[in-house]
């Protein structure tokens, strides 16, 4: 479509509520679950704010329909309006000092449902205004700042849409249970460990290079590989081998015992990103001051002994 002189009064802000839920979700079909209507009105809202914008938004996918680059632009600009509508909404029924509003955090599983869960509950118990979502992911997050308003990645998350900063660093150790020790001479030395299955990442699949940790361990190889790494907290537990484990998920099964501890600590850094045009937006702050709080309180968890 070529672009020309539009007038903004042809363009929808309904319209647009309906761009940032396939931002949000990912398909017409989940967005149209999402809105409560059918896919076919999804298509037609989205139709008649390309006509209006003069651009072409979707393309199609090997997925179903995606964003274009414009798209995913048109949906990150638009997405403080999604939030202005809930402030209006809070307003209009007589809780102007209410906080409203839709928050999303994308995190790894393990952070997620263990640390971010319980941030995110006092949010919603302490704010009922506010609706909060957790998306949970293997693979590194997408950054291109839509479809979400915070995220939680292993590693630095550099890009010019996301104001980024420093959230914890946590402690991956080396974890075998009971059963599994009993059943082995005993492991005094890094050189003990060649004699071992390691329980770990698909080497293939480990597109994370911060948790690329298995070489430093000469002589380990994988036995069992997982993307989850609440399957690698089981299948250590089953005595598959001996797992290179979260801390803060391994030390809360008694079962588990630390396998040279003072030998093998590595420390690996979450950060948390913002998208920077919802750094003002009242219900995203509440969530990352939840976030930032539920780190600083249990530390401790994050890198044992510190």
């Amino acid at each position: 479509m070529a672009t020309s002189a539009r007038d903004p009064l042809d363009v929808s802000t309904d319209d647009l509520r309906y761009l940032l839920a396939v931002a949000r979700s990912g398909r017409l079909v989940s967005a149209a679950t999402l809105l409560g209507v059918d896919h076919t009105t999804v298509r037609r809202r989205l139709d008649r704010l390309e006509a209006a914008l003069g651009v072409r938004l979707l393309d199609r996918g090997a997925d179903g329909w995606e964003l274009t680059a414009i798209g995913r632009d048109v949906a990150a600009r638009a997405a403080p309006i999604e939030h202005l509508v809930e402030e209006v909404l809070g307003a209009a029924s007589g809780g102007s000092d209410t906080v409203r509003g839709t928050v999303r955090l994308v995190a790894p599983e393990a952070f997620g449902t263990l640390f971010a869960v319980p941030a995110l509950a006092r949010v919603q118990r302490e704010h009922p205004g506010v609706t909060v979502e957790l998306v949970t992911s293997t693979r590194p997050l997408s950054l291109r700042g839509s479809g979400f308003d915070l995220a939680v990645t292993v590693g630095s998350a550099a890009s010019s849409r996301l104001a980024s900063e420093s959230l914890a660093p946590y402690s991956v150790r080396l974890y075998a249970s009971r059963g599994y020790l009993a059943e082995h001479p005993p492991i005094d030395s890094l050189g003990d460990l060649e004699r071992h299955p390691l329980v770990f990442y698909v080497d293939a699949l480990l597109t994370v290079r911060e948790l690329d940790l298995a070489p430093v361990l000469g002589g380990m190889h994988v036995r069992f590989g997982s993307t989850n790494a609440f399957a690698q907290l089981e299948a250590t537990k089953a005595g598959a081998g001996i797992g290179l484990l979260h801390a803060f998920m391994a030390d809360r099964e008694p079962d588990l015992v630390p396998v040279l501890p003072d030998e093998v600590d590595f420390r690996v850094q979450f950060s948390l990103s913002v998208r920077r045009d919802a750094l003002s937006v009242d219900a995203v702050r509440l969530v990352r001051e939840a976030l930032l709080d539920e780190v600083a309180a249990r530390r401790h968890e994050l890198v044992p002994g510190a």
